[in-house]
């Protein structure tokens, strides 16, 4: 009995130092002297855990995609208010915009990747992430049904289901086809590093197929002929990087067969580079001539067969050339499980997901969509005109005046921004202006529109609607805006910060997404590139090639990359570029 009585009097006398999380103590003591059971139950600790606050549930955020928007809203959210997972194919980010220079070795793969767990990591917080593939939203229910390639489940198919309370759909797009014959079976794509290294490699098998002794010069000459569809900016920096790699590099070791390349850019519009001004189209046109890249504007590709693509003109009609290596890139498509997301939801007409301004998917609770899978459908002034009337007519007239207008102005600048782009187009100073064009002398305040001659003046406004281009820097300010308005939704919830609700009562809880656009490069082979800035500075050169290097060594996701790239870029200039077949 003195072992009993010496493990009560510890129990007793150590009750101040229980071991923390342990909520019931329970001793069982047998005397043998007796055959006796005693038990003694520590009961004290019950309330305390009853008292102990329970932590709020955290929303689940769930991400799909590691491209510009997915990484960049995840890099920006403070992942300790949400539940964050993410889920993707890949499990690296990559910088898509030096995919060309991987195409032709001047930057190795690995230099512009970035694993996506050393990104979360550096967040801290406990953010999940899974390798696998979305195959189906289910909005109704608020869950994804996913798939993963290199592991099964029970039943075996690699299939797991995850709900969510917001979703944000950052998957990016494919390469559009338009449903041309032959394109998926004999094309490559550059959207993916894989892309790229498979290029690189298709090159030099078809430099060391020319080289071969019993193919005549016909043979050669088809081998040896690149085809690049698409006269975009991936399409030209790909033809400029490809001619650079073989005039500076490839020639030098396959001398005997080197003048029997051609490299062909074939572009359905009049020109290349539409998207950028005409100084710069024009300098590119004229620059590929001069280095014998042969640019086929106006031409259509119809099919591509194995060694030979089909075009047409409407001078000279369909037109078969033999190739031996050809790279499509005219555009981006829908990936197939957006595409019924967007049957489910009513957009089944629309090329990509639609969203609102805030960049919410329409119809949909709790869906986000950034990046190259979406595009904001702009709220049209003349849908709300009325409405816009009725806010501004504060005194309840029937009419507004110059200062009623102005009263508003700024928040209809925000929700509606097509407003100021239209006077500032017009050349106009401000809403006096507008107002006189639809109704004589405006300069005073005393001057009245009434419903009619307000719709007059605002008729025209909707022509500036512009749609966001499919760019890397569109997607990353869009994760950048979305992970600010998730850190502050619960303080937007009482301090709205949005422009007033036209239809409806108070204020949106945040303000609009609004791209800013940063510039635009078109690198151009022979250390020359073409800018387009903010302001409509055209930069054309060497210098501007220079400021090529700075930005995109600049924009690295991490100092990793950073050095990795930098140190590719010198290891070509002093060595050249590789050409082994890995």
């Amino acid at each position: 009995m003195r072992w009993a009585a010496m493990l009560w009097e510890g129990a007793a006398s150590g009750s101040g130092r229980r071991r923390p999380g342990v909520s019931n103590l329970l001793l069982v003591v047998a005397a043998a002297s007796s055959g006796g059971l005693v038990a003694y139950a520590d009961s004290g600790s019950d309330a305390a855990a009853v008292e102990k606050p329970q932590l709020p549930l955290r929303k689940k955020v769930v991400v799909l995609g590691t491209g510009w928007g997915g990484t960049t809203f995840l890099r920006n959210l403070d992942s300790k208010l949400y539940d964050v997972q993410v889920i993707s194919p890949r499990n690296y980010f990559a910088f898509t915009p030096l995919l060309p220079s991987v195409t032709s070795g001047t930057v190795e793969p690995r230099s512009i990747v970035e694993p996506i767990r050393r990104i979360l990591e550096k967040k801290g917080g406990e953010i999940k992430f899974w390798e696998a593939e979305c195959f189906k939203i289910d909005p109704k229910n608020k869950k994804i049904h996913c798939r993963s390639n290199i592991g099964t489940n029970l039943d075996g198919n690699g299939e797991f289901l995850v709900d969510y309370d917001y979703l944000v759909v950052a998957v990016g797009a494919r390469t559009n086809t338009f449903n041309t014959p032959g394109v998926v079976e004999n094309c490559h794509f550059l959207k993916e590093v894989e892309d790229a290294q498979k290029i690189r490699r298709s090159v030099m098998d078809c430099f060391e197929r020319a080289s071969l002794p019993f193919l005549d010069e016909e043979e050669r000459k088809k081998n040896l002929h690149f085809v690049v569809v698409g006269g975009g900016p991936t399409g030209v920096e790909f033809a400029a990087s490809l001619h650079d790699f073989v005039t500076e590099d490839l020639s030098k070791l396959y001398p005997s067969i080197q003048h029997l390349v051609k490299i062909s850019l074939i572009e359905a519009a009049d020109h290349i580079l539409t998207m950028f001004d005409k100084r710069i189209t024009n300098f590119a046109e004229d620059k590929f001539g001069r280095d014998g890249i042969d640019v086929k504007t106006g031409f259509k590709v119809v099919k591509v067969a194995k060694d030979a693509i089909t075009m047409q003109n409407p001078a000279t009609g369909d037109i078969s050339v033999p190739y031996g290596m050809a790279v499509w890139s005219t555009g981006i498509g829908t990936r197939p499980f957006i595409v019924e997301f967007m049957k489910q939801i009513g957009q089944a007409n629309r090329r990509v997901l639609a969203t609102d301004e805030w960049l919410r998917v329409r119809e949909c609770d709790g869906v986000y969509a950034i990046g190259d899978c979406a595009t904001i459908n702009q709220r049209k002034v003349m849908e709300d005109i009325s409405e816009i009337f009725r806010v501004a007519d504060k005194d309840k007239s029937g009419t507004l005046t110059v200062k009623e207008i102005q009263d508003v102005l700024d928040d209809i600048y925000v929700r509606y921004p097509q407003v100021q782009l239209y006077l500032k187009s017009k050349q106009m100073n401000g809403i006096a202006d507008l107002v006189r064009s639809a109704k004589g002398d405006a300069e005073k305040e005393s001057v009245e529109l009434n419903i009619e001659e307000f719709k007059k003046a605002l008729s025209l406004v909707d022509s500036q609607v512009k749609f966001l281009p499919a760019t890397a820097q569109v997607a990353s300010q869009q994760g950048q805006y979305l992970a600010r308005c998730f850190n502050k939704m619960k303080d937007a919830e009482e301090n709205p910060e949005g422009p007033i609700r036209i239809r409806g009562e108070g204020r949106h809880r945040f303000r609009p997404f609004r791209y800013r656009h940063l510039g635009q490069f078109a690198p151009l082979g022979g250390e020359q590139t073409a800018a387009q800035l903010p302001g409509d500075w055209i930069s054309i050169g060497h210098s501007t090639q220079w400021l090529w290097y700075s930005v995109y060594a600049t924009k690295q996701i991490s100092w990793r990359t950073r050095m990795l790239v930098v140190s590719d870029w010198t290891r070509r200039f002093i060595f050249g570029r590789d050409s082994s077949c890995i």
